[in-house]
């Protein structure tokens, strides 16, 4: 199946402030968040991991003729982690839930859910997040 469009470091950015955006909420027990002007929720989250895990596992090349790989996919969410815990201030849990989707957007690891990796986090807090080098 050809699908029209083209895949870009901004839609890359997207996926993952989405991903993080519901994420870090549901760590801090909220079950749908506003991003963008949107109310979403665990479902948005997944078809945005989805797209992140296929685009790197396969290596595509974005418009801008980057390559996706394991480590552009990395560094890319360790920046948008950065600037959503600098615009959130002292308390939220960007990095956390980064740590916990940088697994999910490596083309390796790929969850049943979710929210399924974060119930240790919301059910045993202080709970030790998985190693993750970002």
């Amino acid at each position: 199946m050809n699908v029209p469009g083209q895949i870009t470091e901004e839609g890359i950015r997207k996926n993952l402030f989405i991903g993080l955006g519901y994420m870090e909420a549901w760590i801090r027990g909220v079950g749908c968040v506003p991003i963008n002007s949107l109310m979403e929720d665990a479902a948005t989250a997944e078809v945005s991991r989805s797209q992140l895990w296929q685009w790197t596992r396969h290596g595509v090349t974005t418009a801008e003729g980057k390559r996706v790989d394991k480590a552009y996919s990395l560094k890319l969410l360790k920046e948008c982690a950065d600037e959503l815990s600098a615009k959130a201030g002292k308390g939220n849990k960007f990095h956390l839930a980064a740590q916990y989707f940088a697994g999910q957007v490596t083309g390796e690891d790929y969850a049943d859910f979710l929210t399924s990796l974060l119930y240790d986090e919301i059910t045993a807090p202080g709970s030790p997040a998985p190693a993750a080098k970002l």
